[in-house]
């Protein structure tokens, strides 16, 4: 789904009555909004003016002019070469061009999203933890892997529960203190869902990278919205594999700032060790090949 309609529904819930019977018919014929004056809108949908300036203002535009043009600007995606199927008879390089297109609007999409996303909240949680934690499951234990090689550069104990006895039982013997971070597509894995309840049970903190509404984000202290337009097609990849490791990023950096010196420190000095490990190796090879020589 288009982030600024995904945004949209979001803000619905705290909207008033006659705010909501704005959003709705945005939600329901966008395209007939942008040939629409405030007036006509107002008209439509049987509100105020100023409600619908209120409206805009929630979503953080100055007023219905800057709300149109955000909506023209984000209409031209919707009949996008990214939703287009990707076929058996697809050229190799039309497919080539869709998948790095849906990858760059995936992006494009989380990058809106993002300043609702609680960076901040879960950088503090990860700052004082004894140990992070990354627990997933398939393809998201690929991720989870992922973040682990990262966080552990920071200077805090990070490890990766990629299966379900070792996530349950990583769970069972959690301690306060320590921080687990569960990736899931659809966030309603059983197994993943009973070990964030055991967590939180014995007061271990919890972040979920997941879809909205599910199991998993209902329970998790903080959530970190990874739903995409994801398409299930054969042919076409993830999207919210994508999404997620760039999230995972992010809050990497997040973390890195706040934890300020330290990390940066650790940073350096991790990239340091592995520059010096590689200059050792590449000068031990030009000593064997002249000895050989």
């Amino acid at each position: 789904m288009n982030a600024f309609l995904t945004l949209i529904e979001r803000q619905a819930a705290h909207c008033s009555k006659a705010e909501l019977k704005v959003a709705e018919f945005v939600l329901s014929d966008a395209r007939l909004v942008l040939r629409m004056s405030i007036a006509e809108l107002a008209k439509h949908v049987a509100v105020s003016e100023p409600t619908i300036i209120r409206f805009c203002r929630r979503l953080g535009y100055s007023g219905f002019r800057s709300f149109k043009d955000e909506l023209l600007a984000q209409s031209g995606n919707m009949d996008s070469v990214l939703h287009q199927t990707i076929t058996d008879r697809d050229p190799v390089s039309d497919a080539v061009a869709k998948v790095l297109e849906s990858c760059t609007r995936t992006l494009l999409d989380v990058s809106h999203l993002a300043p609702a996303m609680p960076f901040e909240s879960a950088a503090s949680l990860l700052k004082d933890a004894r140990q992070i934690v990354f627990a997933g499951l398939g393809a998201s234990g690929f991720v989870a892997q992922d973040a682990q090689h990262k966080f552990f550069r920071l200077g805090i104990p990070c490890r990766a529960a990629l299966d379900t006895p070792t996530i349950l039982q990583s769970a069972a013997i959690a301690q306060p203190g320590e921080v687990f971070i569960f990736i899931s597509q659809t966030g309603e894995w059983p197994e993943l869902v009973d070990a964030l309840d055991r967590c939180r049970a014995q007061g271990v903190g919890t972040l979920a990278f997941t879809r909205r509404g599910s199991e998993l984000a209902a329970r998790a202290d903080l959530v970190f919205d990874c739903e995409v337009g994801e398409n299930t097609h054969i042919y076409t990849p993830m999207n919210s594999r994508l999404a997620t490791l760039a999230l995972l990023d992010a809050l990497q950096v997040s973390l890195a700032i706040i934890m300020g010196q330290p990390a940066e420190m650790n940073l350096r000095e991790t990239k340091t060790v592995l520059n010096d490990h590689l200059k050792d190796r590449a000068q031990s090879a030009r000593r064997l090949r002249t000895r050989s020589a």
